[in-house]
């Protein structure tokens, strides 16, 4: 994004650049304010991200079977969880048979993260359940009302499952929650599913799912999805970014953000299409489709190298952060930048 649009930006959301952004589901750790906005803006009054550093590279990393490992999904459980390893889990994974989700935790989303002895905490093979070339792409969404961590997942790339947990170490499976076979036919792919509380009192849903789907046209989609329970799920059989509305030859990484009473959208470009993070505003019964741009501008330099992606997000004692892949796909590094 260039510096004059941010200047355009900045004029309209001069009043929210400074608040907390909150991830949704998740609480602030500690009471510190938050910082005082910056000289500039991400669209929707966000903070303006910036790179700090590498929190997890795959070569540094025990269980580390293909050298890559993508999809960071982060969450304070130190309010949550009985007797925790650290204040926040960093879920990840690699892609590439076998994956395999992953578990890392620390004290503070500036780092470090330790990385869990006994990783994969999830695989491939989980009998009598499924058996697939590979397991990846972990969102952990904190369900409150049964005071568990819920893993959604993909394997193969098909079908997105759910497991839950009392510890968020140590899953039972649940069931598959998005196949193919629940979207319009010639649908190849249902995967890289975020969930939220969110409710839309309209369609009877108290939580949303946003999802990549791909087809026999090989351009890929977001999706999306309400539930009442997380569990049992309807989905619009339209994608709801559509990849050519915004300028891309593929869209993924979706995640839900709300702001000032509004409801957002980000989700990455594919490197060939500018490797960036953009924004949709989608309204709270997520009929809007407001492409409003660039909401974070992948860097040239390593470890982004000209993209960034699957961004999840957090507040530290007030601080916002975004926890992202840098890098190429399936060659890069789980990043961390500072609103």
């Amino acid at each position: 994004m260039t510096l004059d649009r941010r200047r355009f930006l900045r004029t309209a959301a001069t009043a929210t650049a400074g608040g907390t952004l909150l991830a949704l589901g998740e609480t602030a750790a500690g009471a510190a304010p938050a910082p005082a906005a910056t000289a500039l803006a991400a669209p929707g009054g966000f903070p303006d991200y910036r790179y700090v550093r590498t929190l997890l590279v795959p070569g540094d990393l025990s269980y580390n079977p293909t050298g890559e490992i993508i999809f960071p999904c982060v969450r304070g459980v130190y309010d949550r969880l009985p007797a925790p390893l650290g204040r926040y889990y960093l879920y990840y994974a690699p892609h590439d048979r076998p994956g395999g989700i992953c578990l890392a935790y620390g004290d503070s989303l500036e780092g470090p993260f330790t990385e869990y002895p006994r990783n994969p905490i999830v695989g491939n093979v989980w009998r009598p359940h499924y058996d697939v070339s590979h397991v990846s792409s972990p969102h952990v969404m904190w369900h409150a009302g049964r005071r568990e961590m819920w893993l959604y997942f993909h394997g193969e790339n098909n079908t997105t499952r759910l497991a839950r947990s009392k510890d968020g170490i140590h899953f039972r499976y649940d069931k598959a929650v998005l196949t193919t076979a629940m979207l319009p036919a010639g649908t190849t792919e249902t995967s890289y599913a975020r969930v939220f509380p969110h409710e839309i009192p309209g369609r009877g849903a108290r939580y949303v799912m946003v999802f990549m789907r791909n087809d026999r046209a090989n351009h890929r989609d977001i999706g999306w999805g309400w539930s009442p329970d997380g569990r049992t799920w309807s989905f619009d059989p339209e994608p709801l970014i559509d990849h050519a509305a915004v300028g891309a030859s593929d869209v993924s990484g979706a995640h839900l953000l709300r702001r000032k009473g509004r409801t957002y959208v980000v989700y990455h470009t594919d490197k060939g299409s500018g490797g960036n993070i953009l924004i949709t505003e989608v309204g709270a019964d997520f009929s809007r489709r407001d492409h409003l741009g660039v909401f974070y501008d992948s860097g040239a330099a390593a470890p982004e190298n000209g993209r960034a992606a699957a961004p999840a997000f957090g507040t530290d004692r007030g601080v916002p952060y975004m926890i992202y892949e840098a890098g190429g796909r399936l060659s890069g590094v789980i990043a961390m930048a500072r609103g």
